[in-house]
């Protein structure tokens, strides 16, 4: 009798470690939105994009709801023997591997980023030849990006960036390109946030309760165009310091 009560037992024991282990999955929470920036370290709209508009990412409440991912290639070209020209010539090439090591060194997005951010506000402010200061301004160790751009990793890491900047499909026609969600957002790039609020299927961060004219229009080569109220206002052109919080230590200023 003893035996026949702890096959039933067993199996609900069974059942509820089952359910349990599904309850914890449901906790992961929504899947986070794919961004991908595609740009190159020279460029003043790549540069004016990720210091005035890409940063809020990270201090308006999107962060945790984005995937976000750098391509630091933008409009090089790789050439016979594998060598790598770039638009805006030799230092740009210099820059764009730098940047690559540094997301190879520092995996953490809230690491590299803010680097890469340090690096493009000294290119907004045309002081990108100070770039080594960063990494006393940030407390970076300089050691493992200096020795990838410096050896045959960080070429290593243009050749990766250049494969998957040519595989995009559609080709990208300038920089910056954004892609959210898989979806080119072309000229209207700097309204990336609304793209992101509208593909998050999680509790929306408060940012995506402003006000957004989400009337669109599917644009001549099939992707919609977001008319977009949620635009947030930028600093001045020339001599701007963001306002993002997690960059520079306050006494940069």
């Amino acid at each position: 009798m003893a035996a026949r009560l702890a096959v039933p037992a067993l199996l609900l024991l069974l059942l509820l470690a089952a359910s349990s282990l599904a309850a914890a999955g449901g906790e992961e929470g929504p899947e986070k939105v794919a961004v991908a920036l595609y740009y190159e370290s020279l460029c003043p709209y790549s540069a004016r994009f990720v210091v005035d508009h890409l940063a809020k990412v990270f201090e308006d409440g999107l962060r945790d709801a984005v995937d976000l991912t750098l391509v630091p290639y933008g409009n090089a070209r790789v050439r016979a023997g594998g060598e790598i020209s770039c638009q805006h010539g030799p230092y740009e090439c210099l820059l764009n591997t730098v940047e690559a090591c540094a997301i190879d060194a520092w995996p953490d997005l809230d690491v590299h980023f803010r680097f890469i951010y340090c690096v493009e506000d000294l290119v907004v402010k045309r002081q990108y030849k100070e770039w080594e200061s960063c990494f006393e301004k940030l407390e970076l160790d300089p050691k493992p990006v200096t020795e990838c751009y410096k050896s045959e990793q960080g070429h290593k890491l243009d050749l990766k960036y250049a494969n998957q900047t040519d595989a995009l499909v559609p080709p990208h026609r300038y920089v910056p390109w954004v892609v959210v969600d898989g979806q080119p957002l072309l000229e209207d790039y700097e309204n990336f946030e609304a793209y992101i609020c509208k593909a998050y299927k999680g509790s929306p961060p408060k940012v995506c309760d402003l006000p957004m004219a989400l009337e669109t229009a599917v644009a001549r080569n099939g992707v919609t165009s977001n008319s977009g109220s949620i635009k947030l206002e930028s600093d001045e052109e020339e001599g701007r310091e963001s306002k993002i919080k997690m960059r520079l230590p306050d006494d940069d200023n």
